[in-house]
């Protein structure tokens, strides 16, 4: 409880000097209407032209890939919509970590880090986490302040100090997490959702094509073409949305266990250097 208490203050100073929030869109909800917007915007008013089909009519043969896309049906803009905030969702992640990371590359600002401590120019290391900027370095911030606060105490076990270190370490680890994995869920939800939209769509285009095959016998060919046509755009729109979605969810995932990686490794290292330069005083 002692322990808890005691790393608290530095966790919190460290969140108070970095004076900057969450990285990232807090209302994703917002990007997914705009992008439904945009979709069925499309849809309608450039691949639904009356220039892409024969005689002018949305209700003939296509003319062009637009045309084939139009006749997918109205399932196509739903998966539109989610293919547009995948990459409207990758893009933000890929800006977001950056700023995360900060300016100079991980391995380098970690690398002056473990210099400064073993040094134990605190104020160096400071300095260094500020010109760094984002999450990183105010979870690495914390865990300075709180060596240089274990440093200038006197009258505690070394163990109790290293327990207060390792404390505010993980405490600015548990604030900042969030900011790496923010909407992340949403490009995890689409990799299922993208593919069983598809499919719904792959559904309804095979029943308009059996639908068609039933009347007279025969059947009229443009309406089994349309059905076809419905049933082979659906299932290809949603299964590039799932590809899209699963290579940037690995990505950013496989990303942010390396950062995770990285600040265990240098907190570890901080422990480690108080520990090593540092005796049992009680």
């Amino acid at each position: 409880m002692a322990t808890t208490q005691a790393a608290a203050p530095a966790a919190k100073k460290a969140a108070k000097a970095k004076g900057t929030s969450s990285i990232g869109i807090k209302d994703a909800i917002w990007v997914i209407v705009v992008c439904g917007i945009i979709a069925f915007c499309n849809f309608f008013f450039n691949f639904g032209q009356s220039s892409n089909f024969e005689g002018g009519d949305p209700n003939g043969s296509p003319l062009n890939i637009w045309g084939t896309i139009f006749k997918g049906g109205v399932i196509v803009p739903v998966i539109h919509t989610l293919l547009l905030t995948v990459l409207c969702m990758c893009i933000e992640r890929v800006i977001a970590l950056s700023k995360c990371i900060g300016k100079e590359k991980l391995a380098t600002f970690v690398g002056k880090i473990k210099k400064d401590i073993k040094a134990k120019d605190f104020d160096a290391a400071l300095k260094d986490c500020d010109n760094q900027g984002g999450s990183v370095a105010n979870v690495v911030r914390a865990a300075v302040m709180a060596y240089k606060e274990a440093d200038a105490t006197t009258g505690i076990k070394k163990e109790v100090k290293m327990a207060r270190i390792q404390q505010a370490h993980e405490e600015a680890i548990a604030v900042e997490m969030p900011t790496l994995t923010m909407n992340l869920p949403i490009i995890a939800t689409i990799v299922t959702l993208g593919t069983l939209t598809g499919l719904l769509g792959t559904v309804v285009g095979m029943i308009k094509s059996f639908q068609a095959l039933a009347q007279g016998g025969g059947g009229d060919s443009v309406e089994l073409s349309a059905g076809i046509s419905e049933a082979l755009i659906n299932t290809a729109f949603g299964i590039g949305t799932s590809w899209l979605a699963v290579v940037g969810y690995n990505f950013f995932t496989n990303r942010i266990d390396k950062i995770a990686f990285a600040l265990d490794e240098i907190g570890y290292s901080i422990a480690q250097t108080y520990a090593a330069t540092h005796t049992d005083e009680a």
